[in-house]
């Protein structure tokens, strides 16, 4: 009867030709561990669902923009209608004024503005101004076919372009827009004038020059 020797383990029996590594036990292989090939698919695809994410939200973000671009012209341009639509409106109310002002205008020249039609007038005027109604029309002034309308023509000796030389009735205008031009007489130089006084000119020069100093 053989003793089992305490502290040793029988080994299993290894047959002939065989290493000691063939006897030892082979680890199984670890459960859910994807091959290297299948990590490497599965990051090509998270990569290209990620660009196809970025490119959509560039697109969207670009229609965002573009949108948000004609809100703010739709903006400007209805703030800009608005803004024309309330010119014409004050435009046309103060064109329906313009007879009563001259009216009024005639009636200071006659020297009829008096009590309490004098104030009324004066209130209608501040009214009108604060609107912004401009008067324009001043004797003297050249003419200007934008802003002028000549009524009445003549010639006269001591001018050197034609010039308004009286307002028979003033003109008007709200901002730059002219709503009434000024109804002007006009004056333009003496046919012949101008080459008779270059003429004066000329004469007049060669005299000084005749009459100059004499040298000693």
């Amino acid at each position: 009867m053989t003793e089992e020797t305490p502290g040793f383990d029988e080994k299993p029996d290894v047959p002939s030709g065989a290493t000691p590594d063939d006897a030892e036990p082979k680890a199984a292989p670890q459960e859910g561990a994807a091959p290297a090939g299948d990590a490497s698919a599965q990051i090509a695809g998270l990569t290209a669902q990620l660009d196809q994410v970025r490119k959509a939200l560039e697109e969207r973000t670009a229609d965002l923009q573009r949108l948000q671009a004609e809100f703010q012209n739709y903006r400007r341009r209805v703030e800009r209608d608005r803004i024309t639509v309330k010119e014409i409106a004050i435009a046309n109310l103060l064109t329906e004024l313009l007879p009563v002002l001259d009216d009024i205008g005639r009636a200071r020249e006659h020297g009829e503005l008096l009590g309490g039609f004098k104030s009324v007038a004066e209130s209608l005027e501040t009214v009108a101004a604060k609107m912004g109604l401009q008067q324009f029309g001043k004797e003297g002034e050249p003419f200007d076919p934008t802003i002028h309308e000549a009524l009445m023509h003549s010639y006269a000796p001591d001018v050197t372009e034609t010039t308004c030389v009286a307002i028979l009735q003033p003109g008007y205008r709200f901002g730059e827009r002219t709503i009434r031009p000024a109804r002007v007489a006009v004056a333009e130089p003496q046919p012949g004038a101008q080459a008779v006084k270059a003429e004066d000119d000329g004469s007049e020069a060669d005299d000084d020059k005749d009459n100059g100093p004499e040298e000693g």
